[in-house]
């Protein structure tokens, strides 16, 4: 799988333009005839999770409610991303996240981090505290795998990568290897600024995420079930 580069840029763009605007998170709406909610998912995420550049309906989170919906499980999606944000700033959020009473978080972290040289050990260290505070409150979490661009060094790109996997071996998550498979580096599928990806764009990020989110929804009954 050859290294990002639309996430990799992401941290430069906002830098040259001022800093990417830093949104309050939005909860995704739940039509007034739809089933009551079985449980919450909460999204939590940089500029990729909240949806640079689209419409609120239009971010990987709400797409992913629907798509769920649709295929009858009835959860709600909380869009809690916020641009521009570290593993650092996810950290500070977990007291806020714990309030929104999630089920499951799907956690997509570090690329910032990463553009910024930050030490990967750092990065691994902060969603470890993350995870922990999370799974200290019985919360299912699938976290995202990130890549870093390659003239970062081999030694920090190869170090980088392996946060996700080895965080996901030692608290038993749920990981997606990559969160934007298959958008990355694809023009046609990010905005002009070649950073963000385009409602299509989180069509397939949405389907990327999809069935590891399934996998959460099953694992998080099976616990409920056996009381654990």
């Amino acid at each position: 799988m050859r290294p990002i580069t639309l996430v990799a840029c992401a941290l430069t763009f906002c830098t040259l333009m001022g800093g990417c605007k830093k949104e309050e998170p939005a909860t995704a709406r739940q039509p007034a005839d739809q089933p009551k909610a079985e449980g919450t998912i909460v999204a939590v995420g940089d500029s990729l999770t909240a949806g640079y550049g689209v419409k609120e309906d239009e971010a990987y989170p709400a797409q992913l409610e629907r798509k769920l919906e649709a295929a009858g499980y009835h959860w709600k999606v909380v869009n809690a991303g916020i641009s521009g944000e570290t593993s650092s700033g996810a950290l500070s959020r977990i007291d806020w996240i714990l309030k929104l009473k999630p089920d499951i978080v799907i956690l997509e972290t570090g690329a910032n981090d990463g553009l910024r040289g930050i030490d990967p050990a750092v990065v691994k260290r902060n969603i470890d505290r993350i995870v922990t505070g999370l799974q200290a409150h019985g919360v299912e979490v699938v976290l995202a795998g990130m890549q870093m661009l390659t003239n970062m060094g081999t030694g920090y790109t190869t170090s980088f990568v392996k946060i996700y996997p080895e965080a996901a071996q030692a608290h038993h998550l749920i990981l997606v290897p990559f969160f934007l498979t298959g958008v990355a580096g694809d023009a046609s599928l990010n905005l002009s600024d070649g950073i963000h990806p385009t409602a299509n764009g989180y069509k397939i990020v949405t389907e990327t995420v999809y069935p590891y989110t399934v996998k959460a929804i099953e694992r998080k009954r099976s616990k409920k079930q056996s009381g654990s």
